[in-house]
């Protein structure tokens, strides 16, 4: 029997490595589930996503870089979206010499702090006056800081930029989106890159700032991953045709600068008996996420519903207050009595 009939038996293989770190997060992990990806599951080919257009944040080198040259590898114009144009333009550069035939004008180089929502607010107004229609939002970029700190607007760094504005840019960005799906007839697609990191932390809605306790860099990593696996699923349903929507782990496999340190506070958390709330997927610190409708194990965002209204004395742009729901295709993450208002409380403004 192939691998590609044995659905039923390669997602439960998966979810078993997901859970272990040994062998799961290791290259042993990798080559297990390697021959599961071919038939829906393998890579599209080239051309695949010629005349669309993407948008990856922190893709000024790493994982985002990767990401972005496999977008135009497949036919994708792609907008790289990061802090500093000086290093945005050296992976336009790098880009540029791996992919053979490739314009500088199907690479630009967008720039915005994503932990100033501000600044979100403000890139969100620029691109969208320049672009009609985007296809792919990717949501990657991250940072695993020293020691506590917080952005201008007072919001803890992690929270800010890994939470607060992934969640503000999606929104802004909701009729952009929209508009892609028109243009191509299919729907558009929103990745937010989580971490198998997330299981060295609870899902703490208690304290989404992270003010008590003793503050470590791995543990609010880890804390804010968490909190994006949540963010998938209440993008879903906020986005998504009610009776078709749908997000889940989309699995993926790759390595960046903090996976060792991440790697280190996984196992700590584990021997900590740090529990376990959320479904499956992420591999070697790096994971996944989709939001919205589509196809079998390929998370979109569909066509938009009109966005909730703000809460009294909000800014419009405010993404409003969050809320626990069970995620498809995982177990529910459960908020402690009470976490709704401090969510609430807690809104991005």
């Amino acid at each position: 029997m192939l691998w590609s009939d044995r659905s039923v038996l390669g997602s439960a293989l998966d979810t078993v490595l997901d859970r272990t770190l040994v062998p799961g997060y290791s290259r042993i992990g990798y080559l297990l589930r390697r021959p599961g990806w071919n038939g829906a599951r393998a890579d599209p080919p080239r051309g695949a996503l010629a005349g669309r257009t993407a948008l990856v944040t922190g893709a000024g080198g790493g994982l985002g870089e990767a990401i972005a040259t496999g977008l135009v590898r497949l036919g994708a114009t792609v907008h790289l979206l990061v802090r500093s144009r000086d290093k945005g333009v050296a992976a336009q550069d790098r880009i540029l010499a791996a992919v053979p035939g490739l314009s500088r004008d199907r690479l630009p180089v967008q720039v915005c702090d994503l932990g100033e929502l501000a600044d979100v607010r403000a890139f969100a107004t620029r691109f969208t006056t320049e672009v009609d229609a985007l296809d792919v939002l990717v949501h990657n970029a991250g940072l695993l800081p020293p020691e506590r700190s917080e952005t201008s607007e007072g919001n803890e760094l992690t929270l800010a930029v890994h939470v607060l504005g992934p969640l503000l840019l999606t929104r802004l960005l909701a009729d952009t989106l929209a508009a892609g799906a028109e243009r191509s007839g299919a729907d558009s697609r929103v990745i937010i890159m989580s971490s198998g990191g997330m299981y060295a932390q609870p899902l703490r809605a208690d304290d989404l700032q992270f003010r008590t306790g003793d503050y470590g860099g791995t543990a609010a990593y880890a804390r804010t991953k968490r909190m994006q696996v949540v963010l998938t699923g209440l993008l879903a349903d906020e986005l998504a045709p009610p009776a078709r929507h749908r997000a889940r782990p989309a699995p993926g496999l790759g390595t960046h600068p903090g996976r060792h340190r991440v790697a280190a506070a996984v196992r700590q958390g584990r021997r900590a008996g740090a529990p376990h709330t959320g479904p499956g997927g992420g591999h070697r610190g790096v994971a996944r996420g989709g939001a919205g409708v589509g196809g079998r194990d390929r998370p979109v965002l569909a066509r938009p519903r009109p966005a909730p209204d703000p809460l009294p004395g909000a800014d419009p742009g405010d993404p409003g207050p969050a809320r626990a729901v069970p995620r498809r295709g995982g177990p529910a993450h459960r908020l402690s009595p009470g976490a709704s208002s401090r969510v609430r409380a807690a809104r991005v403004t």
